[in-house]
């Protein structure tokens, strides 16, 4: 693949940009503490996975903070423990507060100076704001699940993207897709016809964690461990 043939990145950002993950167990295992749970975080991952996919995809038009919040309950109802209100709210309110991962920033800064960059987002417009205070990322674009009223791996961010590359002047040709979640990003991309880097941010952990196992096709044109492999990788072809 020629990396220099492409005009604009599209990037999946919770997962890829944002450890998710490390935000979500902030939450989940002080919880797990106080019902008396033996699980690692990794079981409480597993757990959660299925379960926020599923409220997703069952009410698309909630914002983000209410899936998390929802998500969380029906965790605690498959694991047979309640989940308060007040637990419920922690990790619906805990997205700005979710780090970035070390390399997000200086990769994304390396590669504004090559590409136009692109959010597609299963977030609210306040939720990636605050993260984007970590992230200080120059975008051309940003689509967030509260601006489709949907949830990837539906259709409705790439329609969105479309109309965006559009305005920019870029073709579907030209842009590269560039995400973690298999289930969420690299499905759809390979629905719809978009190539794709694969972020594999778990490579040193076994299984899924908070994303569900893919359930359809799916293809990518190049791994990496990590964003900054991706923009070393980009420099060196430029």
């Amino acid at each position: 693949m020629d990396l220099t043939t492409f005009k604009a990145l599209s990037f999946d950002c919770y997962g890829t940009l944002i450890d998710w993950e490390t935000g979500i167990t902030a939450v989940f295992s002080p919880w797990a503490r106080e019902q008396g749970l033996d699980l690692s975080n990794e079981e409480l991952l597993l757990a959660y996975s299925k379960e926020e996919a599923a409220v997703a995809a069952e009410e698309p038009f909630r914002l983000y903070p209410d899936v998390l919040a929802e998500a969380f309950r029906r965790t605690g109802e498959s694991l047979g423990r309640e989940v308060s209100d007040e637990w419920a709210r922690r990790l619906g309110s805990s997205v700005g507060d979710w780090p970035a991962f070390p390399d997000s920033a200086d990769a994304l800064a390396r590669l504004a100076s090559r590409y136009k960059l692109i959010i597609l987002s299963n977030v609210h417009r306040d939720g990636f704001a605050a993260s984007n205070l970590r992230l200080r990322g120059d975008f051309a674009a940003i689509v967030t699940a509260q601006d489709v009223g949907a949830y990837k791996p539906a259709e409705n961010h790439f329609r969105a993207l479309d109309r965006e590359l559009d305005s920019l002047g870029v073709e579907r040709s030209e842009l590269l897709h560039v995400a973690q979640s298999l289930f969420h990003d690299h499905v759809p991309a390979k629905r719809e016809g978009l190539r794709s880097v694969w972020i594999n941010r778990r490579h040193d952990r076994p299984g899924w964690g908070a994303t569900p196992e893919p359930s359809g096709d799916y293809g990518y044109d190049l791994e990496f461990g990590s964003m900054g492999e991706f923009a070393d990788v980009v420099d060196k072809a430029f």
